[in-house]
């Protein structure tokens, strides 16, 4: 058991404080948390808003902001870490990282490379269920795909939970499931 470097990315709301409570959260858990912010300074009340101004930066953009802000340490071995769109952003640098130590997601996944391996990486989901962003049929074959890269891959669902239930400040939020997802979530980063 040792503490983790972890890479935390927000989600479309941008780096809202939500973000840097849960940020606290791991480093009072003794963790060291690195919170990027790829929108620089712009934060959204509405997923609406906050999409809108990620298709005005460009998903390439956005990927090279996080990897620019993960490169620095990647050489100590990440965890990554997000929240929805953070989560998709975790989840492609972690593929695409040889020394990532582990992958956490919270509400999100995304596409997977046809040619991504990892060698047993340990990677846990939390998601709504269900979740409008995050179809059944859709983390099924994800998780297929994931267990094909050769991950470690663990999925917990929270029934009747909005789709970023752990975020306070929001309709979504379901404080049961928020506390249910942190106490597992801080169990998984005690065994890498």
């Amino acid at each position: 058991m040792g503490l983790m470097n972890i890479m935390l990315f927000h989600s479309t709301y941008g780096l809202t404080p939500a973000v840097h409570a849960a940020a606290a959260r791991l480093r009072d858990a003794g963790h060291v948390v690195r919170v990027p912010d790829l929108f620089e300074g712009h934060t959204f009340d509405t997923v609406e808003e906050g999409m809108a101004f990620k298709e005005e930066v460009g998903k390439e953009e956005l990927l090279k902001r996080a990897v620019l802000a993960a490169a620095p340490y990647s050489d100590q071995g990440l965890v990554y870490a997000g929240f929805s769109l953070g989560a998709a952003t975790a989840q492609t640098l972690a593929l695409g990282d040889a020394k990532a130590r582990g992958l956490l997601l919270l509400h999100g996944t995304s596409d997977i490379a046809e040619n991504a391996t990892v060698d047993e990486l340990p990677v846990q989901l939390h998601v709504a269920d269900p979740d409008p962003f995050e179809s059944h049929d859709w983390l099924n074959s994800w998780y297929l795909q994931m267990q094909r890269t050769g991950a470690d891959v663990e999925i917990y669902r929270y029934p009747g939970a909005g789709h970023l239930f752990t975020d306070p400040d929001l309709h979504d939020y379901d404080q049961a499931a928020a506390e249910q997802t942190w106490k597992v979530a801080l169990g998984f980063l005690a065994t890498l």
